[in-house]
């Protein structure tokens, strides 16, 4: 079997990037792509293998791909430049700025605990809404208001992994001086400036056949899993249990086709992000250098480690949230010991974080969608690689030297 071509290059000490990565094409990679940022410098932009098997097309630089709940971590970084502004504070009601959601006894939920997934709202009680309804953030808003909490508030923990994204959006339009959604605010302050690849959907002249063609493991495939999240698999399979329920807000579909025009053309600030790893593990620099505009204080406190992992109510595994971002955990471990690294990793594998502690900042997108919601191997494989490179390398501040991959 000959080995998958990797295009791109590494900076001098990230050797053990590289190998990584080219190791994940012997163990079920088809097509992907890792990014690394030294600060504001890149030091990994590694590419391989093809975007559509089917056709037959190469992965190239400028290859985007659906990245899933990796776009949670962008919105919290929107959420923590409004904080910087003054315009939102993670301690104040929700109320404060979303009068309509105290329904249903939400008048002292805080925005920190419904960004950290605290509330119960992972589930549409007693509506159905589809695709189309999407489209009229207005009419959303006021079903999410309505909405009653699953428990009371701040005394559990239950992943949303979709109605999240709907409520961050209406917290942002309101808490925006210009009342704008995540989608125009991502575009005109964060991908605009920056000019990066990251769009929030992705409107129908933009992608063509730059996106990645997303494959189901089934199969043979299935060898490359290991540890599968059973205990998550059984009941989503089953069609049953709050996985399943809160995955159905409303009904996206198999993961596989989630390019298609009715999901790209709709606001989902927590699942339908579409972009490259260069693109994402910019943004997440630009967090983490100042760049984009958050207060030094607010860094600081989206760096703090978080509360201990909990028990998670739909996720059925012990997490860790803070601030709208993933901490490191004994099941999902990611950056430094200190666990002040901060992120969100997307179904299927995709990944993308900020670690404070090295000044590093990473991206991983895949088109081979694995089993885990938690954090995939490849990924992880890779960011302990990029661990492992920072600190065995002499730091500096000049340009690093770069080498060519394979």
């Amino acid at each position: 079997m000959s080995e998958t071509m990797t295009h791109g290059y590494v900076a001098e000490g990230y050797g053990r990037v590289a190998d990584a990565f080219r190791r994940n094409f012997r163990h079920g990679e088809i097509g992907a792509a890792v990014a690394v940022f030294d600060g504001d410098t890149p030091v990994v932009d590694l590419w391989g293998g093809p975007r559509d098997p089917v056709r037959g097309l190469p992965w190239e630089r400028d290859t985007i791909a659906p990245v899933f709940s990796c776009t949670k971590g962008v919105a919290a970084l929107i959420l923590a430049m409004l904080v910087s502004r003054g315009q939102l504070d993670y301690d104040e009601p929700v109320v404060r700025y979303w009068p309509e959601f105290a329904a249903h006894g939400k008048d002292e939920v805080t925005v920190r605990q419904l960004i950290d997934h605290q509330v119960g709202l992972h589930i549409l009680r007693d509506i159905r809404m589809t695709l189309d309804d999407l489209h009229d953030l207005d009419s959303v808003a006021a079903v999410l208001a309505a909405q009653r909490p699953g428990w009371a508030p701040g005394t559990r923990q239950g992943y949303h992994p979709v109605s999240i994204g709907l409520y961050l959006n209406e917290l942002v339009r309101r808490a925006d001086p210009a009342g704008r959604s995540i989608r125009t605010f991502l575009a005109e302050e964060i991908s605009g400036p920056l000019g990066v690849d990251f769009t929030l959907g992705l409107d129908a002249d933009l992608g063509g056949d730059r996106i990645a063609h997303l494959t189901r493991t089934i199969g043979l495939d299935l060898r490359h899993e290991r540890n599968l999240p059973w205990n998550q698999a059984i009941p989503a399979l089953l069609r049953r249990g709050q996985l399943f329920r809160a995955l159905s807000v409303p009904d996206l579909g198999m993961p596989e086709d989630f390019v298609r025009p009715e999901i790209m053309s709709v606001e989902l600030p927590g699942s339908n992000g579409v972009g490259s790893a260069r693109g994402l593990a910019r943004i997440y620099a630009a967090g983490l250098t100042g760049e984009l505009p958050i207060a030094p204080e607010v860094r600081a406190r989206i760096a703090d480690p978080g509360p201990v992992p909990a028990p998670d109510a739909v996720l059925r595994t012990p997490t860790r949230f803070h601030l709208g971002f993933r901490k490191s955990c004994p099941a999902f471990p990611f950056g430094s010991s200190d666990h002040r690294a901060y992120g969100t990793p997307g179904m299927g594998g995709s990944l993308g974080f900020a670690d404070p502690a090295t000044g590093l900042s990473f991206a991983y997108v895949p088109n081979r969608l694995g089993l885990t919601l938690n954090g995939d191997r490849r990924c992880l494989r890779l960011a302990r690689a990029v661990f492992d490179s920072s600190t065995r390398r002499t730091r500096t501040r000049t340009e690093p030297r770069r080498s060519a991959a394979r």
